[in-house]
C-alpha cells in the first residue's frame, strides 16, 4: 500500500511531463489475414499532438504470449530513426510471427528514460494486441507484469462509439485511484520510411484526455473514433526510483477501434 500511495504522489508530481508521452508498440494492422512476420515499429513520442519525439534505447525486453506460451523477440530489434516534425530521435523496428490462429500479446518493457528537464524517470510497460482467424486465446488475461491495464474488452475489434473498459494492476493487485491519460494515434508512423502520415485529427483544446480507477482498479472510455487508442495508467507500477531519483512506472496499452460499415 505505501509504494502505490508513493507511486500516486510521485505521479500527482509530475503531471505535465508524464501526461505527454506514450510508448507505442504500432502495428498497420491487428487483425492478420495470413501467417508471416509482422512488422512493428517502437517509438516513443506524443501521438495525438504529433509533437516531440524521445530518444528510445534498446528495451530491457521485448516477446510475444500466443495461447499462454512466451517468444522472445529481443532479436528482432534493429535500430532506426523516427523523424517528427519537430524533431528526430532513436527508435527501434522489430517483427512479430504470426502462424497459427488466435491472439498474440505484444510486449515491451522499455530501459528507464531520464527527463533531464523534470529530473525523473519514465517507464512505460506497454502492451498491444494481434489476432489471427478471428479466434481468442490470450487477450483477456494478465500478463503478469510489474503493472498492466487488462482489457474487459476484445482489445483489437473495439467499435467505435462504444466503450473501452480495462483494470489497472499493479503486481496483479488492482489500483484505486490511478490516473489514466488517453490518447489517440493522429499521425501513423510509416514502417516503410522514417517519418509518420499526415494527422487526421487535430490536438484536443483543454490538454489530455483522462479517467480515473475505481475502487477495484476499474475504469470505462467512450470511444469516439476509429483507429488506434492508448491508455497509460501513470505511476501505477511499484517502482517508484530508478538511480536514486522518482521513477513513473506507467503500464500502457493501444487498442484498436473500427467503424461499423
Amino acid at each position: 500500500m505505501k509504494k502505490l500511495l508513493l507511486a500516486a504522489a510521485t505521479a500527482a508530481m509530475m503531471p505535465v511531463l508524464a501526461q505527454a508521452h506514450f510508448l507505442l508498440e504500432y502495428t498497420e494492422e491487428t487483425m492478420i489475414a495470413r501467417p508471416g512476420e509482422v512488422p512493428v515499429k517502437l517509438v516513443f513520442w506524443h501521438p495525438l499532438e504529433a509533437g516531440h519525439v524521445m530518444a528510445l534505447e534498446k528495451p530491457e525486453e521485448f516477446y510475444v504470449i500466443h495461447n499462454g506460451e512466451k517468444t522472445d523477440l529481443m532479436g528482432s530489434l534493429r535500430e532506426t530513426t523516427f523523424e517528427g516534425p519537430e524533431n528526430s530521435a532513436k527508435a527501434f523496428v522489430g517483427s512479430v510471427p504470426v502462424k497459427r490462429s488466435g491472439d498474440y500479446v505484444l510486449v515491451t518493457v522499455p530501459a528507464p528514460y531520464y527527463e533531464e528537464s523534470e529530473d525523473i524517470y519514465i517507464q512505460q510497460i506497454t502492451k498491444a494486441y494481434l489476432n489471427r482467424n478471428a479466434l481468442p486465446t490470450d487477450w483477456d488475461q494478465p500478463q503478469g507484469l510489474a503493472t498492466e491495464i487488462q482489457p474487459l474488452n476484445k482489445p483489437y475489434n473495439i467499435i467505435a462509439g462504444s466503450t473501452f473498459s480495462g483494470r489497472v494492476l499493479s503486481q496483479g493487485k488492482p489500483v484505486a485511484g490511478a490516473e489514466i491519460e488517453i490518447e489517440y494515434i493522429a499521425a501513423a508512423p510509416d514502417l516503410q520510411g522514417t517519418g509518420a502520415k499526415e494527422p487526421v485529427i487535430s490536438p484536443l483544446p483543454g490538454g489530455a484526455l483522462v479517467a480515473i480507477s475505481e475502487d477495484n482498479g476499474y475504469f470505462t472510455f467512450g470511444i469516439p473514433k476509429a483507429g488506434y487508442w492508448g491508455f497509460a495508467a501513470l505511476g501505477s507500477g511499484p517502482e517508484t526510483t530508478h538511480q536514486g531519483k522518482a521513477l513513473s512506472q506507467d503500464a500502457v496499452i493501444w487498442i484498436r477501434a473500427w467503424d461499423l460499415e
